[in-house]
C-alpha cells in the first residue's frame, strides 16, 4: 500500500546513525570524525558510573564529565552545565542515557552550537529530533532548531539489555506516542506516515519478546529500531493533543516523563479517533480492534504499563488546573480541543479507566 499524497513537503536532517551490539565503543572514532578532541560526557546522577566508563573508554578525548542531567531539562541545570563546558574547553558533547540526558545535551547545543553524539539507553527517541523541551518556573516549553539536532546517534542493544522491564515498557510507549500522533499530523507526508507505521510495527513485534526475555539482543535491537523511527517522525511533523497534555502534566505537576506518555497515549488517541478514524486505522491494523485508542489501551495493559495518572502522583484536585492549562494555548489538533472534553479525558486517565471514545 502506498502512502502517497498529492501535495506534501518533507524535511530530513543530516544525521549519522549506527546500529549494532558494541556500537558504543565507536565514540572515540565519531569524535575524531567530527573534527573534535575534547568531549564532555553527560549523564543523569544514577548513570554517573556509565558516564565515567565512557570517559575512560575515550581516554584523552574526554574533557570532563557532567552527571546532573534531570527530567524535563530544567534551565538551571543547563546553566550549570554550560558553565562547566566553558571552563573545560569542551568542543563536543557525548550524551549517554535516556531523554533527560539527551535533553541536556540539546539544551547545551542550543546555546553553544557544539556537535552532539548521543548513545541512547532507553527508547525515548528524542535523540532523533531537532526539538528541545525545557522547564523553567514550572512551565515546560519547546523549541525546534537545527542546532538542537544531534549529529551522531549510536544504537547499542547491549546498553538496553539491562533496562528494567518497567522502564522498558514506559519508554517504548513514549516513543510510540510520536508515531501515533504523526499519523494525523497537520503536516504529515508519505515518508513520515511510513516511518510511523514501521515504528509502531517494530514495537508491536519486539516489545513482548523483550518482556519474555529481557536479554534478547535481537528483540532489544528491534525496539531501538522502533525508537529511532518514531523519534525521526517526531522531528519531521508537528505533534498535537497528546504531547500538549504530557508537557502540561510534566512541566506543571512534575509527573515522570515516560510514564505520563504511557498513561495518556490511549486516551488522547481515542479522543482523536473520533475525528480521524481513517488516519488512525494503521494502529488498529497492527494492534487489533476497531478503535485505535482502545487498541493501544489493550496493548498497554498487556505489557504491564501504568494506566492511571493518580498512580504517578497527580492529585484529582489538579485536574481542573491541568485541563485549563492544556487548553489555553492548544497545539493544532484534528478534534476540537474544548476544556470540558479535555477535563473528561483527564479524569478517565487519572482514574485508569477505559478511554472515552
Amino acid at each position: 500500500m502506498s502512502y502517497f499524497q498529492p501535495e506534501f513537503q518533507a524535511t530530513t536532517a543530516a544525521v549519522r546513525v549506527a546500529f549494532g551490539a558494541g556500537a558504543r565503543h565507536r565514540v572515540a572514532d565519531e569524535i575524531r570524525a567530527l573534527g573534535c578532541s575534547r568531549a564532555m560526557v553527560l549523564s543523569t546522577p544514577p548513570q554517573s558510573d556509565t558516564a565515567m566508563a565512557f570517559a575512560e573508554d575515550i581516554g584523552p578525548l574526554a574533557a570532563g564529565v557532567f552527571t546532573r542531567a534531570a527530567m524535563h531539562t530544567p534551565v538551571e541545570v543547563t546553566d550549570e552545565a554550560v558553565r562547566h563546558v566553558a571552563e573545560t574547553g569542551a568542543d563536543c558533547l557525548v550524551a549517554v542515557g535516556g531523554g533527560s540526558t539527551t535533553g541536556l545535551g540539546k539544551a547545551i547545543a542550543y546555546r553553544t552550537d557544539l556537535p552532539q553524539i548521543v548513545v541512547p539507553t532507553t527508547y525515548a527517541g528524542s535523540e532523533a529530533t531537532p526539538i528541545l523541551g525545557q522547564t523553567e518556573a514550572g512551565r515546560k516549553t519547546t523549541v525546534s532548531d537545527p542546532k538542537v539536532q544531534p549529529e551522531v546517534i549510536l544504537y547499542d542493544a547491549e546498553l538496553v539489555r539491562s533496562l528494567p522491564v518497567a522502564m522498558t515498557v514506559t519508554s517504548a510507549l513514549n516513543a510510540m506516542a510520536h508515531a501515533a500522533e504523526a499519523l494525523y499530523a497537520q503536516n504529515r507526508n508519505p515518508v513520515s506516515t511510513a516511518l510511523a507505521i514501521e515504528g509502531l510495527q517494530a514495537f508491536h513485534d519486539a516489545l513482548p519478546r523483550v518482556l519474555t526475555d529481557p536479554g534478547d539482543l535481537q528483540a532489544r535491537g528491534e525496539t531501538l529500531y522502533g525508537a529511532w523511527l518514531c523519534g525521526t517522525v517526531l522531528g519531521q511533523v508537528g505533534m498535537a493533543l497528546h504531547h500538549k497534555l504530557c508537557h502540561t502534566l510534566g512541566g506543571s505537576f512534575g509527573l515522570p516523563h515516560a510514564e505520563t506518555h504511557a498513561v495518556v497515549l490511549p486516551h488522547a488517541t481515542a479522543f482523536n479517533a473520533r475525528a480521524v478514524p481513517d488516519l488512525l486505522r494503521p494502529v488498529c491494523d497492527i494492534y487489533g480492534g476497531d478503535n485505535a485508542g482502545l487498541a493501544l489501551h489493550r496493548f498497554a495493559r498487556k505489557v504491564g504499563a501504568p494506566l492511571a495518572l493518580r498512580d504517578l502522583g497527580l492529585a484529582e484536585a489538579d485536574l481542573d488546573v491541568a485541563a485549563r492549562q492544556a487548553t489555553e494555548n492548544p497545539y493544532w489538533n484534528p478534534q476540537p480541543v474544548e476544556r470540558d472534553a479535555i477535563r473528561a479525558l483527564l479524569q478517565a486517565a487519572w482514574a485508569g479507566e477505559t478511554p472515552v471514545h
